[in-house]
């Protein structure tokens, strides 16, 4: 299948990635702006261009089109990795400048460090400033002047085309570009989100990795490979995944073992994974987010898949791993791995112990928990996702109309 990907970013930095080139089929799109601050009518021009999913050079283009709601099919940007700093680093020692004495925007202040630190540099006197939503070219452009005019820096190194040729009359500056691993990662990734959002036969399933702040994690790629996923970065510093839901669903044993959250807690004392299953890539970024939020409220482990319809199933770590076959789940851990309160859990064992475990349908469901059918409806297919119930036909009773679906369930 063909796609079309619209490349957002400033002239020189479209060119480099179209430069890099995209696998099989793929067309890269050049969508160019002389200034971040058209970026929003750019991306409006990008729906009459035929792009099927949309790459920005940098966050910040990014970040404004997301925060305007432009973001109406699959969007992502190329991360300014280390490899980047490092490249501009090395550059500056050969022309003879003092690196120990600079400012950087835009990268996270744990991942410069650890570059640094890596290159054996001093880093007491390295000023950062993150990107977070809302800075603009000018607050990047007081950053480093008011660093230099404090003495405190002399070189500045920016990621942003605009703060850079601001500074470039003021001081020595250097602008940052993406590496071409990074390009080729990304558009990589990006690719698969659009394959998997224009097939009818599949949905994107995009995860959310947290793990503390400044924590490297050079092991979390080669766990990915069994989802068959794709790797890259949010602004705030957390780890995008790109995969199918078929491939969360055989890793994850239907959403009842998470092997990544162990692999991930064997290295981190606080992990949070969410997995968001959607039809479009930015529904499953969404349901992703809100997958990821749950989790750090289930406990310092756990994992969140969050689905259509409010379902979220959630696996701890415990639950990860291998069930223990020779004693059943109590109520509370089933609960927080099925999405459900331990009442309506003990109420449903109830039903259950009282011989419908062979033949439940949501009508029995809704009048014992007394709700509405369509709530026992999402009731019996949170436990079909958690692997304790299994559609086994349907009953239709003599009445007109979809007959209802029987479920063979095992509390």
């Amino acid at each position: 299948m063909a796609f079309t990907v619209g490349v957002i970013g400033p002239e020189d930095l479209v060119q480099k990635v179209q430069a890099v080139g995209a696998p099989g089929t793929t067309r890269l799109l050049g969508l160019r702006y002389r200034h971040e601050d058209e970026t929003l009518d750019v991306v409006r021009e990008a729906a009459a261009s035929g792009a099927d999913a949309l790459l920005f050079t940098g966050v910040v283009p990014h970040a404004l089109a997301a925060d305007a709601g432009l973001l109406d099919r699959p969007a992502m940007y190329v991360p300014y990795s280390g490899a980047t700093l490092l490249r501009a680093l090395v550059e500056l020692l050969r022309l003879g400048h003092d690196v120990s004495r600079i400012s950087i925007d835009t990268l996270q202040r744990a991942e410069v460090v650890e570059t640094m630190t890596e290159a054996k540099l001093p880093t007491e006197h390295v000023h950062v400033l993150p990107y977070r939503p809302g800075l603009t070219g000018d607050d990047l452009v007081a950053f480093h002047l008011g660093a230099r005019d404090k003495k405190r820096t002399r070189v500045a190194l920016t990621c942003l085309g605009s703060t850079f040729h601001t500074l470039d009359h003021e001081m020595h500056a250097v602008r940052l570009a993406p590496s071409r691993h990074s390009i080729r990662a990304t558009v990589q990734s990006l690719v698969l989100a659009a394959s998997a959002a224009q097939s009818g036969d599949t949905q994107v399933a995009m995860g959310i990795v947290d793990i503390p702040p400044g924590s490297d994690d050079s092991e979390l790629a080669a766990d990915l490979a069994a989802l068959g996923g794709s790797l890259a970065y949010l602004p705030d510093g957390r780890r995008l995944v790109v995969t199918t839901r078929g491939a969360l669903e055989k890793a994850s044993e239907r959403y009842t073992r998470l092997p990544l959250l162990d692999a991930l807690a064997s290295r981190h004392t606080s992990v949070h994974v969410g997995f968001g299953l959607g039809r479009t890539a930015a529904e499953a970024e969404s349901l992703a987010r809100r997958a990821v939020n749950r989790a750090g409220a289930v406990g310092s482990v756990a994992g969140v898949v969050s689905m259509r319809d409010d379902v979220d199933m959630v696996i701890d770590a415990d639950a990860a791993g291998p069930p223990a076959p020779a004693a059943p789940e109590n109520s509370a851990l089933l609960a927080r791995r099925v999405g459900l309160n331990p009442q309506t859990l003990d109420k449903l064992r109830e039903l259950v112990a009282a011989g419908a475990g062979d033949g439940l349908t949501a009508h029995a469901v809704a009048e014992h928990l007394d709700v509405q059918q369509r709530t026992a409806r999402r009731v019996l297919k949170r436990l079909e996702r958690a692997g304790v119930a299994v559609p086994i036909g349907s009953r239709q009773h003599g009445q007109t109309g979809r007959p209802p679906i029987v479920y063979r369930v095992k509390l």
